[in-house]
């Protein structure tokens, strides 16, 4: 990291953008679909979360494979050239499929862009820095996150919900396109990596890639189920969180700070729980982390001051910060470097399609129940995948793999 410092900072700039696309939406999308189209059903609401979630999965899926074989760098253009489409639709949108469409655009850039950012750091670190430069990554990236919730809000509350907050959009795309033209490709250091004598055996498949991380290797699996409900439980709180506490009669703007103080805390903590992972392993920070979630959820719901619901927001992202880095420096602990991008790119497509299941069930069950229930019911998934990593996830820090 030290000898390609500047290139690493430079990613790490340019995640501030890719997650900034993402904040953009964070505050005003759920809103907008009641306010100006009249969706009453809380599962029309969440469409264009699903849309997201989907997009940005199948796109994981395949970014890996296409970086491994064409390079980093092509592919993190080509993530901000989809990137510019979002906030155009959603400032001319007529009617609801536009929104969903922007989302669809919106899931190819996150899972093009932010996924080369990930692979790229990974390329220039060592493998006992892996937890820090992914943490130096996604600190970047839910910063952007946190910040354009807040800012989105502001704008929102001073202006009106569209189009004055989405101009910010075109800029960001414009920014995040031209940091992205002065990175330098990682793929040699990835094939010097490749070259090094530490494992055996035939480059697998891509076949053979996907069900050794979904379910056929014990560790990989349980870090896969962690990252899809920890992204589950994220859909939820995406699509669901402005609608609750719109409920209980908070302003847009006391909302816009809630929903930004979650992904901030999520941001800034994970300048510290990579570097940890580095330090103590992996497995204890996932399993603490995985419960820590599900007992911040439970929080919100019981607790009526403003104040404790800002505890709960950042005690949410403290949980997902715990997970967020150690799992994908987990993943790169065990995929060897020539398919190590396309065994993430499988976590990553089982990860965030968790956004798409979460706003799905959560539509359902608000629907069916009311918004409380949904979130309560949602908070059990991270405790499942929590239970799942104490019993079955190996340590796999290379120092204390065992």
């Amino acid at each position: 990291m030290k000898e390609n410092l500047l290139n690493f900072i430079l990613l790490v700039a340019t995640n501030f953008f890719v997650g900034s696309m993402v904040g953009l939406e964070r505050t005003i999308l759920p809103i907008i679909g009641e306010d100006e189209f009249g969706l009453a059903s809380a599962s029309a609401a969440l469409s264009f979360i699903i849309s997201f979630g989907f997009s940005k999965a199948i796109v994981n899926y395949f970014a890996g494979a296409i970086a491994d074989r064409f390079g980093r760098k092509k592919v993190l253009l080509i993530g901000w050239s989809f990137g510019l489409f979002v906030p155009l639709f959603v400032i001319f949108a007529t009617s609801w499929w536009m929104i969903v469409l922007a989302n669809i655009f919106l899931g190819i850039n996150q899972g093009l862009a932010w996924s080369m950012t990930v692979n790229m750091k990974i390329d220039l670190s060592k493998p006992t820095q892996r937890g820090t430069a992914v943490g130096l990554n996604e600190f970047a990236g839910y910063s952007g996150v946190a910040v354009m919730a807040a800012v989105s809000g502001f704008v929102a509350t001073n202006f009106s919900n569209r189009p004055e907050p989405f101009y910010l959009g075109i800029v960001i795309v414009f920014i995040g396109f031209i940091l992205s033209l002065l990175v330098r490709d990682t793929a040699g250091h990835m094939k010097l990596q490749s070259k090094a004598p530490v494992h055996d055996g035939p480059t697998p498949s891509a076949k053979e890639v996907f069900k050794t991380t979904t379910y056929q290797n014990k560790s990989l699996s349980s870090i896969t189920f962690a990252g899809l409900s920890t992204n589950l439980k994220d859909g939820m709180a995406w699509g669901l969180f402005p609608i609750f506490f719109t409920g209980v009669g908070l302003s847009v703007t006391e909302i816009g700070l809630l929903v930004a103080i979650y992904p901030a805390s999520w941001g800034f903590f994970q300048l510290f729980t990579g570097a940890i992972s580095d330090k103590i392993g992996r497995k204890w920070l996932i399993v603490g982390g995985m419960w820590l979630q599900a007992l911040s959820l439970w929080m919100i719901l019981f607790v009526r001051q403003y104040s404790l619901w800002l505890v709960a927001a950042i005690l949410l992202g403290l949980g997902t910060a715990m997970v967020y880095p150690t799992l994908q420096a987990s993943i790169s602990d065990v995929a060897r470097p020539e398919w190590r991008a396309s065994s993430m790119g499988v976590y990553r497509f089982w990860r965030d399609s968790g956004y798409a299941f979460g706003a799905l069930f959560a539509g359902l069950l608000t629907d069916m129940l009311n918004v409380g229930w949904a979130i309560g019911l949602v908070a059990l998934l991270p405790l499942s995948a929590g239970l799942m990593a104490a019993v079955r996830l190996k340590e796999t820090l290379p120092q204390k793999g065992l």
